[in-house]
Order: C-alpha cells, then sequence, then structure tokens
C-alpha cells in the first residue's frame, strides 16, 4: 500500500528518485499513466495489470469507456527502476501534468501519485476544507 508524502525533485535529465517506503513495490517495474486532476499515476506491474483487466470488462459499445480506455492507456510508459530507484518521466507525461523540478510524491493507496509540487498545494489546500465535511455516502461503510 501506498501512503504519506514526499517532495522529491525532478533531475536535469527527467529523472525522479521513488521514495524509499515505494521502491520494493516497484522494484520490478511499474507502469506511469495519466491521472486525473492532471497529476500521474503510478502502478506496480502487477496492480497495473489488474486495472487492465477491469478495463477490459467495459462494455466495447460504450463510448465513454473506449474514451477513457483510449487516454489512460495511450500515456502509459512502463519502467523500472535503476538501482538507485530512479526512473525517468518522459516529456509528454512531465507535460501533461506540468511538472516542473519540485514535485510532491504522494500515496493514495494502491497507486502513487506525481504532482506539481504548486499544483499539490493547491489541491491540497482546496479539498481539506471539504475533508471534513464528507459524508458517509461517499465512502459506503467508512465511518
Amino acid at each position: 500500500m501506498f501512503l504519506g508524502t514526499y517532495e522529491p525533485r525532478l533531475d536535469d535529465k527527467a529523472r525522479l528518485i521513488l521514495p524509499a517506503k515505494f521502491r520494493a513495490e516497484l522494484a520490478d517495474g511499474l507502469v506511469l499513466t495519466r491521472g486525473q486532476e492532471r497529476c500521474l499515476y503510478v502502478f506496480s506491474a502487477e496492480e497495473f495489470a489488474r486495472v487492465h483487466e477491469q478495463m477490459r470488462a467495459a462494455p466495447l459499445s460504450s463510448k465513454q469507456a473506449r474514451d477513457y480506455i483510449r487516454v489512460f492507456l495511450s500515456g502509459a510508459s512502463d519502467e523500472i527502476p535503476d538501482k538507485q530507484g530512479r526512473i525517468t518521466i518522459p516529456a509528454s507525461l512531465r507535460s501533461y501534468a506540468g511538472l516542473d523540478r519540485e514535485l510532491a510524491v504522494i500515496g493514495a493507496g494502491s497507486r502513487a501519485e506525481i504532482w506539481d509540487a504548486t499544483a499539490w498545494q493547491q489541491y491540497l489546500a482546496e479539498k481539506e476544507a471539504a475533508f471534513s465535511d464528507t459524508e458517509d455516502e461517499v465512502i459506503p461503510g467508512l465511518f
């Protein structure tokens, strides 16, 4: 499970050093792809295979499903971290997420997310205000 918030920097070669707590889960390979809210999703290879299987179950007759799958998979990039735990973020994904040097890497349970640090702070400030007002219908049975 991916938990926590980390603030690494993107180096001059567009490489990110993965948080130490995430490295074991991602050591055998990972998939980066477009996420919602202009961040990048980071899945272990195993978790990405599960997500892909769920997508395959969507009916081909659903235009919304086809559109989502196209956007999601066309931006995907499989990576294997080097011995220092670094991965290279492709230019198209850096552009999509508006990544600069300062990043926020957050744990989101079954995936990690990579955000531009400023975008993450803005998102968090906006959403934290509504956090305490969340009703039980949002996540049934949680509280």
